[in-house]
C-alpha cells in the first residue's frame, strides 16, 4: 500500500476531504520523526508497535571484495518492532 492509497482509505473511512486526511497524517509522520529525534528516543503505537531511535557503535568491518578490513562509524539508525496485535 503506497502513501497515496493510506490517505484515500484514510478519507474514505473518516468521511472526510483528502486534503484533511494528508494533513492528519502528514501531522501524525512528523510527530513520530520529532519523537525520533534524540538517541535512545522511542514512540510506541499501541497496537502497532515501538519504534525506536538507537546508536550503533564504530566496529571493524571486511570489504567483501578485497577481505580489506575498514572501520565503519557509528551511527543512529532507527529500529521497529512490531506489536503483538500486528498480523
Amino acid at each position: 500500500m503506497t502513501k497515496a492509497e493510506l490517505i484515500e482509505k484514510i478519507a474514505k473511512d473518516a468521511d472526510i476531504p483528502k486534503t484533511t486526511a494528508k494533513a492528519a497524517f502528514d501531522s501524525a509522520l512528523d510527530g513520530i520523526k520529532n519523537g525520533l529525534k534524540k538517541r535512545n528516543s522511542k514512540v510506541t503505537l499501541v497496537g502497532f508497535g515501538t519504534f525506536k531511535n538507537v546508536y550503533r557503535k564504530t566496529r571493524m568491518g571486511r570489504n567483501p571484495q578485497t577481505g580489506e578490513k575498514i572501520k565503519i562509524k557509528g551511527k543512529s539508525v532507527v529500529t521497529f518492532k512490531p506489536s503483538k496485535n500486528l498480523p
